[in-house]
């Protein structure tokens, strides 16, 4: 009994680390099936009532799993060898001023997403440097990357994206 238990074990083994299971196909080279991200500048203001509205580029393709993440560029800091670093930040993401506290917000569709802000005081108090001239970084990632704690910098290499990569819409 102890040698046909035997001989079954490693008839098994044998059948099984034989097993090589098909590859698939190959990717194509620069097709990142990931994730994507695209930079937007938008400006703000009382004639597009604090909102604009950015049109997902037609190479972006957005599945219903899909999450999308905002990134805000609070900031350009010293990296303390000559060079700079972005400070991005996610949206939402709440401001205060002396005036009140207002919000860079968003939604989305599958095919556009609304920047807008949010406040608690007439947004016409805002300085330019609120207001004027905001890059937002928009990421359309699958599920399992949507974490509320995710910076633009782990998404980024995660993905496997560069700066390189981020196509800037107009």
């Amino acid at each position: 009994m102890k040698h046909i238990i035997l001989l079954l074990a490693v008839s098994v083994g044998i059948i099984f680390s034989s097993c090589e299971g098909d590859p698939g196909p190959p990717g194509e080279p620069g097709i990142n099936i990931l994730g994507q991200v695209f930079e937007v500048n938008a400006t703000f203001s009382e004639a597009n009532n604090y909102e604009q509205l950015f049109t997902i580029p037609s190479n972006v393709e957005v599945f219903e799993s899909d999450v999308i993440l905002v990134y805000w560029l609070e900031d350009v800091v010293p990296d303390g060898n000559g060079g700079s670093l972005d400070v991005w930040s996610q949206l939402p993401q709440t401001i205060y001023t002396a005036d009140g506290s207002f919000q860079y917000t968003f939604n989305h569709t599958f095919v556009d997403v609304l920047l807008f802000l949010q406040g608690d005081f007439d947004l016409s108090l805002l300085s330019n440097g609120f207001t004027n001239d905001q890059i937002f970084r928009i990421a359309v990632v699958p599920s399992e990357f949507g974490s509320a704690d995710l910076t633009m910098e782990e998404l980024m290499r995660q993905l496997e994206i560069s700066t390189n990569d981020i196509e800037t819409i107009p």
